[in-house]
C-alpha cells in the first residue's frame, strides 16, 4: 500500500483499534470529563466566574437609561472632559457606557451594598477590567451585560479597557469609588 494511493477500503472505523490507541482515547475522555466537572465546581463553589445576564439592546435605549441615571444621581464632575460622578442609592441599577475612548460616567458606590451594574458598548468591542480585584468582562455592542456587584472594600478602583479598540486604546481608563 502506498501513502499516495487511497486505501482500498475507505471505512476506517471498521478497522480494529489498537490497544494503546484505545487506552489513550479512554484517558483523554476521562480527563475531559474531569475538567468539565472542575469548571462547574469552580463556578458554583469557587466563585471564580461572575454570573451575568445579557440582553439585546440598542445604543439609543441604553443611552436614555444611562442619561436618566446621570441626571438623577450626579454629585460632581471630574477630569478635563467634565465626566459626571454619580452616587446611586444601594440596590439600584447602575449604567456604565463604553465608547471610544472612555467609560461614562464615573461611579461612586457604597461599601457592602449591592448594585446591578449594566454595561454596554456604543461602537466596538471593549473590555471592562476592574483592578486590583481582577474582574474581566467583554463588553459587546448591541448587548447589555448585567452583573450584581457588592463592593466589600473602600477605595478607588481602576477601570481599564482590555480589548484593543483603536489608536487611543491606552487612554480608555476610568475609576469607581467605593465609600
Amino acid at each position: 500500500m502506498s501513502a499516495i494511493l487511497p486505501p482500498a477500503e475507505r471505512l476506517w472505523w471498521k478497522h480494529p483499534l489498537d490497544r494503546v490507541e484505545g487506552t489513550w482515547i479512554v484517558i483523554a475522555l476521562i480527563w475531559c470529563l474531569i475538567m468539565f466537572a472542575m469548571m462547574v465546581g469552580w463556578h458554583v463553589w469557587g466563585k471564580q466566574n461572575l454570573s451575568t445576564e445579557t440582553y439585546k439592546t440598542t445604543p439609543e435605549k441604553f443611552t436614555l437609561k444611562a442619561q436618566a441615571m446621570v441626571d438623577k444621581y450626579t454629585v460632581r464632575t471630574e477630569t478635563a472632559e467634565k465626566i459626571p460622578v454619580v452616587a446611586p442609592p444601594p440596590g439600584s441599577d447602575v449604567y456604565l457606557v463604553a465608547r471610544l475612548w472612555n467609560f461614562w460616567p464615573i461611579l461612586e458606590l457604597e461599601k457592602d451594598k449591592t448594585y446591578r451594574l449594566h454595561l454596554t458598548s456604543m461602537d466596538y468591542n471593549h473590555g471592562f477590567s476592574l483592578q486590583p480585584v481582577n474582574i474581566n468582562i467583554q463588553i459587546v455592542p448591541g448587548y447589555e451585560h448585567v452583573v450584581n456587584i457588592t463592593p466589600n472594600q473602600s477605595g478607588t478602583y481602576s477601570v481599564v479597557c482590555n480589548e484593543f479598540c483603536g489608536i487611543n486604546h491606552h487612554t480608555m481608563v476610568s475609576r469607581i469609588y467605593v465609600k
